[in-house]
This record gives structure tokens, sequence and C-alpha cells, in this order.
């Protein structure tokens, strides 16, 4: 079956209607809303302590429980933490993964997460080093948070920084699994007027579909 589902994927992606499909299987609601938990959060703040505006986005995406494997909801975490596999060790995650694995792989990365197989298997424990570009800074049963936007070896604030949170849970009363990636792009250091993040236009919507392209390649880890 998974083999099929990549096969439809592949092919999906070489016809006009690959960009309608991702749209609709993985919508994306930019700006996050105000509610949203991340705002009021020690992890936020400690990360963008000048509260520089942010590019903000949040992908999600809802499979039926029926179609999910029973053992990933047996026991808290392990549906989180099967979905976040999937975004390392997925298809939507290879050419980012090869690039950098070319550029900084070596002897003072060597403690970091590079292999398909690494990623694959990998607790996603706080600390943990993903290809010399995410740290894991927080890790709950729903949801696994990396910093992003330069090397994990760089612990000051920084001019791209950034917050990615995967959340995988179950929904009892729609009988659904909600799967989300939520991302928030930013320069921690010193303090930016205004209100728009830092990418343009043009970049952001990129960053989207990217997304939109994790969520969707990722979520196969989690199917029967």
């Amino acid at each position: 079956m998974n083999a099929l589902r990549k096969t439809f994927f592949f092919g999906l992606l070489g016809t006009s209607t690959a960009a309608a499909y991702l749209a609709a299987k993985n919508p994306v609601i930019s700006p996050l809303p105000p509610s949203d938990p991340i705002w009021g959060s020690k992890l936020y703040r400690a990360h963008n302590p000048s509260g520089n505006p942010a590019t903000q986005d949040i992908c999600v995406k809802r499979i039926p429980l029926s179609k999910v494997r029973p053992e990933l909801i047996s026991k808290d975490g392990d549906l989180a933490l099967e979905f976040c596999r999937g975004v390392w060790s997925g298809w939507g995650y290879t050419v980012q993964r090869l690039y950098l694995d070319r550029k900084w792989r070596g002897p003072e990365t060597a403690q970091h997460l590079w292999t398909n197989e690494q990623l694959s298997s990998s607790s996603y424990d706080k600390g943990t080093f993903i290809t010399d570009h995410f740290e894991v800074v927080e890790k709950t049963p729903t949801s696994i948070t990396v910093r992003c936007g330069d090397s994990p070896r760089n612990q000051a604030l920084r001019p791209s920084d950034g917050l990615f949170t995967i959340s995988a849970k179950v929904d009892k009363e729609r009988e659904e699994v909600e799967l989300s990636l939520r991302s928030l792009l930013f320069s921690s250091q010193g303090s930016i007027n205004g209100h728009k993040g830092p990418m343009p236009p043009w970049m952001e919507e990129l960053h989207q579909w990217y997304s939109r392209i994790w969520c969707e390649t990722a979520s196969w880890r989690l199917l029967k």
C-alpha cells in the first residue's frame, strides 16, 4: 500500500491537479490565531525575547481514525513521535537533507541525525540535533518542537531563527487524527519594528507549499 501511495503521489505531482490536491488535503492557516498557545509559552518568549514579528502559519491535515495504525494510539506520545519521524525521514525532506548532508556533515556534526535510518528511528528527545539545522527544544505527548533557522551549534540569539512544531492528536469526537505543522520564523537578535515577518511574500508562499508537502508525505507513515 505504501508503494501505491508513493506512485500515486509522484504521478499527481506531474499533473495540474497537484496544487489543488495538496491545498485541499493540507490547508494552511496564516496568520496564527491570537488564541494559539504558542504566544503565551515560555518557549516562545525565550527564543524571541523582543517579540519580533514572525512569518507564521500552521498546516493541518485530518485522517479518519480507521485508517491509522492502531498501535500508534494505544500509548500517549507514540502518534506524535511517529509523525515526527515521518517528517524527517519522509520524501518531503529528502532534498533538503541531502543538501545539508553534503554541506555540513563532518566530524564536528557526527552526533547529529543524518541518515534516513537515524531519522526514522530516533526518539527525538530534547537536545537532539537534526542535520545541523534543527534542534529539539521541547517534547510533549502530542508535539515535538524544534528550533530552526541556523545551526544548533549557534545557541545565541541570531538573525535567522524560528520554532517549528510537529503535532499529532486524536479527535475522539470526530473520530479523526489531527496532524499539524506550525511555523514561526523570526529574527531573535535585536529589536525589530513592524508586524511583517522576515520572509517576502513569494518566499512565504513557497514555505507554505513546502509545509503541505511535508505534512502529506509524513502522514503516510501513520497509515495502515
